[in-house]
């Protein structure tokens, strides 16, 4: 199995292609790349399945014009909980006091239904961990790595013109739009922003 980047957004696509199998209102992923390293406190920092079927409540909020999130998207609000609860995720009772019901969870049924979707993420994603954290000291990796950048970039504020803001790398936004659930426009970086090309 390939371990390059490409083929986990392949399998990150596929996977969101099997959610909108049971949830044919789900919009298409704009960019899967853009998961790959995201880091989301309120949305959870690791990449699972779990994690793309939380994102797809946002997706589905917003082809439904339904506002989910407050607190400049952190507070995960009771419609989002509702959304959730409709793709298969489990909640606690109350909400946590800084990011709502964003701890959201796999249910039995869920895990079930997409078991095999998990399992072959799961090797995607184990594959790339093992690519992106073998030994250096006997592999080159490039420019990227000789002028001591991790690798992932640094992030810069990419807006739209509704008004919504996201943190991404920018060659990760030259690979594709990154689409604004909000309005359906793209995600753009500002002129004059200094966007380090190495």
């Amino acid at each position: 199995m390939s371990t390059t980047p490409p083929v986990l957004a392949a399998e990150l696509a596929q996977a969101w292609a099997d959610i909108q199998r049971h949830h044919p209102e789900l919009p298409d992923l704009a960019a899967p790349e853009s998961l790959i390293g995201e880091s989301s406190s309120a949305c959870g920092a690791e990449l699972s399945f779990e994690r793309l079927l939380h994102e797809a409540v946002h997706g589905i909020a917003a082809s439904r014009g339904v506002r989910d999130t407050s607190r400049a998207g952190r507070y995960h609000n009771r419609r989002f909980l509702a959304i959730a609860e409709e793709l298969g995720l489990d909640h606690p009772e109350e909400p946590h006091p800084s990011s709502g019901f964003s701890l959201v969870t796999l249910n039995p049924e869920a895990k079930k239904r997409y078991r095999p979707t998990m399992d072959r993420l799961q090797r995607a994603l184990k594959a790339h961990t093992a690519a992106t954290t073998a030994d250096t000291a006997r592999s080159f990796r490039g420019p990227a790595a000789r002028h001591g950048s991790s690798g992932g970039g640094v992030r810069v504020k990419a807006v739209c013109d509704c008004g919504r803001n996201v943190r991404v790398v920018p060659s990760v936004l030259a690979q594709a739009p990154i689409m604004c659930g909000g309005c359906g426009k793209p995600f753009r970086i500002p002129e004059g922003v200094a966007v380090g090309v190495g």
